[in-house]
């Protein structure tokens, strides 16, 4: 299967929507509940200084990543906000690793410079931790109980960040 990585545009909109709307209906797919991911999802992930979709040749968005840099000048150097979907039928065939790598390459080349990007994972999902840790990102800390599940459960964060320099 040819996956390519660019830029994604407003056209992408309601790709980009239905592939979170995929990922949110899996358990622990995605922070958000399925409910929570609307059009108005789609403009925010759009908004972000750097939104990249994977697409498949026949047009088909099968992942996205997006993320933004801290808006304080102390924090200005951050990219965090990050939120990463590959969709379901199409887990573990590298995409998240293609969609990092491409995120990474673009803030190697951000002006100003990014020298740091951070993210949060449940820390049950180890499938996620793993493809982190394999692209450079190291365990920065735990925030216990932030998260609570549809099932009053609650699961810790995973703090994790890669620092480009």
């Amino acid at each position: 299967m040819s996956v390519s990585v660019r830029p994604a545009t407003p056209a992408d909109r309601e790709g980009i929507v239905a592939l979170h709307q995929a990922v949110a209906a899996i358990p622990g797919g995605l922070a958000r509940r399925p409910e929570e991911v609307t059009a108005d999802y789609g403009d925010y992930a759009l908004a972000n200084d750097v939104c990249l979709v994977a697409v498949e040749a026949d047009g088909f968005i099968c992942g996205e990543i997006h993320a933004s840099r801290e808006p304080l000048a102390i924090f200005n150097h951050v990219l965090g906000g990050l939120t990463v979907a590959v969709h379901p039928d199409r887990q573990g065939l590298g995409i998240g690793s293609k969609l990092f790598e491409a995120l990474i390459a673009w803030a190697r080349a951000a002006q100003p410079e990014i020298l740091r990007i951070e993210l949060e994972t449940g820390a049950a999902n180890h499938g996620a931790m793993r493809l982190y840790e394999r692209l450079g990102f190291k365990h920065e800390g735990r925030q216990t109980a932030r998260g609570r599940l549809p099932d009053g459960r609650f699961e810790d964060d995973i703090l994790m960040g890669l620092l480009l320099f």
